[in-house]
């Protein structure tokens, strides 16, 4: 019997360990704040999400391998502090995903999102060269219909590129994780001046 309780008493204290862990270290410990002196520039949503990008990325599973990978095209247009997003992605089993997203940008840097499968509203905020968006997705019925909540970093590169970091996470659990690179889409840009 003593064994038992030892072993139980073991995996409570490696629990208790992982979650102080994961509450004082890593991905989602950081804030806004973390980037507000803005190394790489000021973020502005409005400037280095407008017009046409190109997006590339990579989503991983739960264990860390490569699950997918993308292409996506983004045509961004604002009106003063209100933007409309639109993506399609195109992944490596031939499947498209097309999302419209509809941004509310406030005078202090705060970001409410929300699109068809977002549960509800996205909040976020820009502070610095870095952009943090948190909202709770429904994966479509063919994944599952899962809904995640999502962390969403954005951040800016000196040379105005967008590094995208997002995880996905089910009752707490990292399930998912991307990484996307996101840049003016040259040959439309130039297309349009044309």
């Amino acid at each position: 019997m003593d064994g038992v309780l030892f072993a139980a008493l073991g995996g409570l204290i490696v629990i208790l360990a992982l979650r102080l862990i994961r509450r004082f270290v890593g991905f989602e410990t950081q804030t806004p704040a973390d980037y507000a002196e803005g190394k790489s520039g000021q973020f502005d949503l409005r400037k280095h999400l407008n017009g046409p990008l190109i997006c590339e990325g990579v989503i991983y599973g739960p264990l860390g391998r490569v699950n997918s990978r993308f292409v996506a095209e983004f045509d961004c247009r604002w009106d003063g502090n209100i933007g409309v997003m639109d993506e399609v992605f195109r992944y490596d089993n031939g499947t498209e995903q097309t999302r419209a997203w509809h941004l509310r940008l406030g005078n202090d840097g705060r970001i409410v999102a929300t699109a068809a499968d977002v549960i509800g509203e996205g909040h976020g905020t820009q502070s610095g060269d870095s952009v943090q968006l948190l909202y709770q997705l429904r994966l479509p019925e063919d994944a599952g219909g899962h809904v995640l909540k999502v962390t969403d970093w954005m951040y800016l590169a000196p040379n105005g590129t967008i590094i995208n970091r997002s995880q996905f996470r089910k009752f707490g659990i990292k399930v998912a994780e991307l990484v996307a690179v996101m840049r003016p889409n040259q040959s439309l840009v130039e297309g349009r001046v044309a």
